[in-house]
């Protein structure tokens, strides 16, 4: 199957939306290393893709109804999965997350996985926030996570 992609133009800058016919498998910032893709997409998937994320930065939608495919460990898909769990507008801590996974141990290894979430927003790594409360890091950078955050926190 061809992978297929979109750059789109957003809140919070462009982003490029990488998936097939059927799935999405990656949001990509612009400065983060994007899958080179050889075919440009008016996939209507994608443009699906594209309509929920408009809905979601006009603060119209709190749920993704998407189909995902994502590449990883099962350790890091165990950390993905969990990702979707956190309530729109709430947050969680790492260890909160590792604990969920029942990895209480775990939670420099989730902010590992955390951070290669290929698919930003939707799996909502940005409501991972550090024990103490701090914002932690996030691989759109600081200001993006705190857009997204005080998005979510404004509806």
């Amino acid at each position: 199957m061809h992978k297929l992609q979109i750059k789109i133009e957003s809140p919070i800058g462009p982003l490029y939306l990488v998936g097939t016919e059927h799935s999405l498998q990656g949001i990509f910032w612009e400065k983060q290393d994007v899958p080179m893709i050889n075919r440009k997409s008016n996939n209507t998937y994608l443009h699906k893709v594209v309509t929920q994320l408009k809905e979601y930065f006009e603060g119209k939608r709190t749920k993704f109804t998407l189909r995902l495919e994502t590449e990883g460990t099962k350790f890091q898909k165990a950390v993905w999965n969990e990702l979707m769990n956190i309530p729109y507008g709430e947050t969680r801590s790492y260890k909160e997350i590792a604990i969920a996974i029942k990895n209480a141990k775990a939670c420099r290894a989730v902010g590992t996985a955390n951070g290669k979430n290929p698919i930003a927003i939707i799996i909502p790594c940005h409501r991972v926030i550090a024990h103490d409360g701090s914002i932690g890091g996030y691989g759109g950078g600081l200001p993006i996570k705190k857009k997204l955050l005080k998005l979510e926190k404004e509806k």
